[in-house]
């Protein structure tokens, strides 16, 4: 019984080699494999294969990583890639496939009488090879071109539909806007019909007193039932802390100690992804995140080119952060990328953005960075279009030359902004009185509504009082929910009276006198076990008021 050896060829480009002894009556046939009886004497010894190897000007580079693009660049007889010159040239066979000069020129020496491709078995003989010249060989693959080109014309068409469905989904917000107003006016005329007197207003009344050292500004956090405080400690050369206290007992949790080279906190905003994390910017020129699990700062930006006067999360995205430096630039950050920020777009003009707020009603919810922003600046305000790393910034042109800007307040659920300014002596608007005061100067609100092509335009103004100081005055927007109004919460610094408002009339609906002496620092609210909170921070205490 004669020794044979047995080359088994797979076209999937996987060759094995196998010594058997059979009889050859009885050697079984092997279905999707060519079987090649090879003697002693017509082996393909190993110092061809390995002068194959080494022949210069290989085609395409040799490499291991088993990928498509590698073993279709190999020889599929002895799977070493193919040259453009010496024994092992690339050569072709009229049915088209690829081979080794060497190898196919021995391949078919085996089998002179019937030789044959050895993937399609179309039979050929040695005279058929025919040697290709070339220096690279690449093929394009047909169908997949075709499929690209079919895949882009169906998300151009998706793309397409995207825009249609949000211009008919702002549409849809306008209308039902104006469906809830006139249910909010018929729900009224009714309560006046069956008791004879308008409907009674939201008011608040005291709750909780907490007497506090250095209060600059806070966040409530609704989740957690506690507030977030940042303070500057007096007697230790100005070092800032962030304080958190317990809503219900009033009582001072424990203070989270920040790097001595904090400088003054200019802005403090809760992560709205009830992932325990807060971020605040410094006059330090840098931008800090903090834990308020392990009250370790996790991510901090330093040497910004300007100090972050204002910040806000992307309420879409958690781990994308907005801040409004002093350069009037708005710096992009994405947490995942902790070495720098992820964009710088340049503002209208170099005034220092005082404030910013994420539109998230018209953004659409994904992991990228995108959607709109609103800034403040002494200029009016500024409406950003954020896409990627890039950014469009447009002054509201109804806020164009009003005067002074010195605070805005931006509620998400129904994308109402109220503007607050201060009155330029030099102003010729004939709707804002003048001043004949010596005290200082009439500070006043605009009131804003979004118009269905994403702009914003003046609804409403209204003269407030005289603005004594020259400090950034804080308002917020009071939304009580779904089918409930909403109210402007700001400071009267004539009065020394915190005064709610209804945002789209200016009517008054409460004044409420601070306890304290000092200014006005800060006012936000959150709600809290079914009901509202509104805090006002002074220097020396909190006061929390209840509706």
């Amino acid at each position: 019984m004669p020794h044979i050896r047995r080359y088994v060829f797979n076209p999937t480009g996987i060759t094995r080699v196998v010594e058997e002894e059979y009889d050859d009556q009885t050697e079984p046939q092997t279905r999707g494999y060519i079987h090649v009886n090879v003697t002693a004497s017509t082996r393909v010894s190993l110092n061809e294969r390995e002068h194959q190897k080494s022949s210069s000007n290989v085609v395409s580079s040799s490499s291991s990583s088993g990928s498509q693009e590698d073993i279709e660049s190999r020889c599929s007889i002895c799977m070493e890639v193919w040259t453009n010159g010496g024994e092992h040239q690339v050569s072709c066979l009229p049915c088209g496939h690829l081979y080794g000069f060497s190898c196919i020129n021995k391949w078919l020496q085996l089998r002179p009488s019937s030789g044959k491709c050895p993937q399609c078995n179309r039979a050929c003989s040695f005279k058929d090879v025919v040697k290709i010249y070339a220096s690279k060989i690449a093929a394009v693959d047909d169908e997949g071109q075709k499929r690209i080109v079919s895949l882009e014309a169906k998300l151009s068409s998706v793309e397409e539909k995207t825009r249609s469905l949000s211009n008919k989904e702002a549409r849809w917000r306008e209308k039902k806007a104006e469906l809830r107003l006139e249910i909010t006016n018929l729900r009224k005329k009714m309560y006046q019909d069956r008791h004879g007197h308008d409907e009674p207003s939201y008011s608040f009344k005291h709750h909780k007193e907490v007497l506090v050292n250095g209060g600059r500004i806070f966040e409530i956090n609704g989740g957690r039932q506690n507030l977030l405080l940042a303070r500057r400690l007096s007697g230790s050369g100005g070092t800032f802390v962030l304080t958190q206290i317990n809503l219900h007992t009033g009582k001072i949790d424990d203070d989270i100690l920040l790097p001595r080279t904090t400088r003054a906190i200019q802005d403090l905003r809760l992560s709205p992804h009830n992932n325990g994390l807060a971020v605040f910017g410094s006059l330090g020129k840098n931008l800090s995140f903090i834990s308020l699990d392990s009250h370790n700062t996790v991510l901090s930006y330093d040497h910004l080119p300007a100090a972050p006067l204002s910040c806000s999360w992307d309420l879409n995205s958690c781990h994308h952060v907005y801040a409004g430096l002093q350069n009037g630039t708005v710096l992009v950050f994405d947490m995942r990328q902790n070495k720098r920020p992820l964009a710088s777009l340049a503002g209208v003009t170099s005034n220092p953005v005082h404030t910013i707020h994420h539109l998230s009603a018209y953004s659409t919810p994904t992991s990228d960075v995108g959607g709109e922003l609103l800034s403040a600046s002494s200029t009016g305000l500024c409406q950003w279009n954020i896409s990627g790393s890039e950014g469009k910034p447009t002054l509201v042109s109804e806020t164009r030359n009003l005067g002074t800007c010195t605070a805005s307040s931006y509620c998400p659920r129904t994308s109402h902004v109220v503007a607050t300014y201060r009155r330029r002596a030099e102003s010729s608007d004939n709707t804002i009185p003048a001043v004949n005061s010596t005290d200082g100067v009439y500070g006043f609100h605009v009131g804003l509504k979004r118009r269905v092509d994403g702009t914003y335009s003046q609804k409403q103004s209204s003269t407030q009082a005289i603005v004594k100081t020259i400090i950034l005055p804080k308002t917020a927007i009071i939304d009580f929910g779904m089918e409930r109004r909403q109210l402007f919460a700001s400071y009267d610094d004539s009065t020394r009276e915190l005064i709610l408002q209804d945002p789209s009339s200016f009517t008054v609906s409460q004044r409420f006198a601070l306890s304290s002496p000092h200014l006005l620092q800060d006012v936000k609210y959150a709600h809290l076990n079914g009901s509202g909170l509104l805090g006002l921070l002074t220097d020396d205490r909190f006061q929390l008021l209840r509706n």
